[in-house]
């Protein structure tokens, strides 16, 4: 006869026996679950995968705030550093640059207006929308021109 193993006690009546092998079936039935998961590996490869996009969704979110928070230190220390020069410049030559600002807004209102007296409509059209789509992109391409002139700034800084 064989023997019972032995963490398991005898039974001691057909009722209790049916239910040892239940509990055996049971234990047997979670084991394979899992060695067949275990064994899935298109399944396990596609947890990994969601896992990292995960991972990569949390990591590119903090890559912009710092990217958000960098920006707004480098344009808090533009504008810093635009009135610190404004302030040291002689009332001479602010004066000349509002009147060279001036000179230039009057040339360019004089060029808009031989512009509007001399181009053919399609082209008028066309940079007319070229300059909707500018006034509408504003943010965008001040951030552009600001980025450009802090690059600007860091070359020049090195070479000096």
């Amino acid at each position: 006869m064989t023997q019972p193993p032995h963490d398991e006690p005898t039974a001691a009546g057909p009722d209790e026996l049916r239910e040892q092998v239940e509990r055996t079936r049971e234990g047997l039935g979670q084991t394979v679950q899992a060695l067949a998961a275990k064994t899935d590996v298109k399944a396990r490869a596609q947890e990994k995968a969601a896992e990292v996009k995960d991972q990569a969704a949390a990591k590119a979110g903090e890559i912009k705030g710092q990217a958000t928070a960098k920006a707004g230190e480098l344009k808090a220390k533009a504008a810093d550093l635009a009135h610190h020069a404004h302030d040291r410049l002689p009332d001479a030559v602010k004066d000349k640059a509002a009147q060279a600002a001036e000179q230039a807004r009057t040339k360019a209102a004089q060029a808009g207006q031989t512009w509007e007296e001399k181009a053919p409509e399609p082209v008028r059209q066309k940079t007319a929308q070229g300059a909707q789509l500018a006034r509408d992109n504003r943010k965008v391409l001040l951030a552009a021109a600001g980025v450009t002139a802090v690059v600007w700034l860091a070359c020049r800084h090195r070479e000096g």
